[in-house]
């Protein structure tokens, strides 16, 4: 358990005197955060609450990862499927992934929000990334690299929202 608490220190220490970088903007990510809080809060469906903590995750992930010098660590992808891992740990051991009345096409709704948002966000950065290669390496509009996964997120939280009658 001490080994534990002493990880969580020296990561969140790392990660608190960590330099600005030019990846996912960490402003940003601590707003969506605050606001997934207040979502949650205001009674909005887990499934819902769960496909933007995993995006907030992803875009923690990548911005981390710029900042860690680890070869497997290192990789945004690994540290998503890391994050992904601890989240649902969370939930899972504070038993918030109970009962068969929360679940979406037999799986809870925490747990396949969270998987969702994680492949979610995946494809906003596959489209950033692909419409930068079609235009020769340069971005099509200011803020690219954040407006395509939150927006293709949004999309699919409002398609999810609308087929899953939540």
């Amino acid at each position: 358990m001490i080994n534990l608490l002493f990880v969580l220190l020296l990561a969140t220490s790392y990660l608190l005197l960590a330099v600005p970088a030019s990846a996912q903007c960490p402003v940003c990510i601590v707003t969506v955060g605050g606001g997934m809080y207040l979502a949650k809060k205001l009674g909005i469906d887990d499934f819902l609450v769960s496909l933007w903590i995993s995006g907030l995750n992803t875009a923690i992930s990548f911005w981390a990862a710029t900042k860690i010098k680890h070869r497997v660590f290192g990789s945004p992808i690994v540290l998503s499927f890391v994050m992904l891992a601890l989240t649902l740990a969370y939930f899972i051991f504070t038993d918030q992934t109970g009962g068969v009345a929360n679940q979406v096409m037999g799986l809870h709704k925490i747990i396949f929000g969270q998987i969702l948002g994680m492949l979610i966000w995946f494809f906003g950065i596959f489209i950033d990334r692909k419409s930068r290669t079609l235009n020769g390496g340069k971005i099509l509009f200011p803020y690219q690299k954040v407006v395509f996964p939150i927006s293709i997120l949004l999309i699919f939280t409002i398609l999810f929202k609308l087929l899953f009658k939540l």
